[in-house]
C-alpha cells in the first residue's frame, strides 16, 4: 500500500502514512508557466493499492486529481482508492433551475473512472454518495470536533438550523450537554430574530456546528443574537472551513470566541485532524 498526497492534502496524507503504517509515494509535481499542472510517480507502484489524497477545491485541484488518478493507473496500481478530504461542488447536487448542470454528479462521474473506492467527509448531502459508479463512503467529523470541544466547557450545542439538527445532536451526545437548532421569528417587516428554538442560551458556553462556513454571514448573525440573549461564550465549529471573502472579520466582528475546522482544507483554524475519521476504512 502507497498513499499520494495531493498539493491540496499533504497534511492528511502525511497524517493517513503514520496512522496506518504504509509509506507516501514519492512523487515531483510543478505547475508550468501557463499554470499546467504536471506530476510524476517516481516509486515502483505496479501491483500495489494506492490511496490518493486530495480535496477537490478550488477548481485546479480537482484538476489534479485526474492527473494523479491517471498517473497510478498508468504506472500500473492493483486497486486505486481516492480520498476526497472536502468534495467541492457538492452543493450543486441538483437542478434548481432549468439548464443547469449536477455538479456533484459531473465531479463523481469523472473521479469513479479511475477508482476502486471513493471515500469523503461530510459530504452536504449524503446522496451525492450515489452519483458515483464506483463504490463511494462517507465518513463524519463530528466526533473529532466533539473530543475537541469536550475541554471547552461546552452547555449547548446548536445547528444553525432545523435541517443540521442531527449534527449537533451526535456532537451533544459526546460533550454530554444539551443540543438544539436555531429558528428564525419575524418581528415585523425590517427585524428577524434568530434564538435557539427551546433553550436559553443566557450565561451559557455554547458552540455552533455546521458542515460548510463559507460566506459566514449567516453564523455571524447566529453569533451576534446569542450574545444579544447573554451567551457567556460563543464557538464555532465546522468540517469544512471555506472562509471565502471576508468570512472571518464578520465571525470576528460578530462576537465569536473562537473558530474551529478541521483540516479538510488547511488554515489558521484547522484545530482538528481528518485522519482519524478516514483511517479505519482501509484498517484490516
Amino acid at each position: 500500500m502507497y498513499i499520494i498526497g495531493g498539493t491540496a492534502s499533504k497534511n492528511v496524507a502525511e497524517d493517513l502514512s503514520k496512522e496506518l503504517d504504509a509509506p507516501l509515494a514519492n512523487t515531483i509535481s510543478k505547475r508550468f508557466p501557463d499554470d499546467e499542472f504536471y506530476v510524476r510517480i517516481l516509486d515502483d507502484i505496479s501491483g500495489e493499492h494506492v490511496i490518493i489524497v486530495q480535496t477537490t477545491y478550488p477548481d485546479h485541484n480537482t484538476v489534479e486529481l485526474f492527473l494523479i488518478q491517471n498517473a497510478a493507473e498508468e504506472a500500473g496500481a492493483k486497486e486505486i482508492s481516492v480520498v476526497i478530504p472536502y468534495f467541492g461542488y457538492a452543493r450543486q447536487d441538483t437542478k434548481f433551475q432549468k439548464g443547469e448542470p449536477i455538479s456533484a454528479k459531473v465531479l463523481a462521474n469523472l473521479i469513479s473512472l479511475s477508482a476502486d473506492k471513493v471515500i469523503t467527509v461530510d459530504p452536504h448531502k449524503e446522496h451525492i454518495l450515489d452519483f458515483f459508479s464506483t463504490s463511494a463512503y462517507s465518513c463524519s467529523a463530528v466526533p473529532e470536533l466533539a473530543k475537541y470541544l469536550k475541554n471547552k466547557d461546552i452547555n449547548m450545542i446548536l445547528a444553525p438550523d432545523k435541517g443540521a439538527l442531527e449534527r449537533a445532536k451526535q456532537a451533544s451526545e459526546i460533550i454530554k450537554c444539551d443540543f438544539d437548532y436555531m429558528e428564525k421569528t419575524r418581528i415585523d417587516d425590517s427585524t428577524i430574530e434568530i434564538k435557539p428554538k427551546k433553550l436559553d442560551a443566557k450565561n451559557k458556553n455554547v458552540a455552533i456546528i455546521d458542515d460548510i462556513i463559507s460566506t459566514g454571514g449567516t453564523m455571524a448573525k447566529s453569533i451576534q443574537q446569542l450574545k444579544k440573549h447573554g451567551a457567556k461564550n460563543v464557538f464555532v465549529v465546522c468540517t469544512h472551513g471555506l472562509f471565502a471573502g471576508d468570512a472571518i472579520k464578520k465571525l470576528n466582528n460578530a462576537g465569536c470566541d473562537e473558530i474551529i475546522s478541521t483540516d479538510t482544507i488547511q488554515s489558521d483554524f484547522s484545530r482538528v485532524k481528518i485522519s482519524p475519521c478516514i483511517s479505519p476504512f482501509f484498517k484490516k
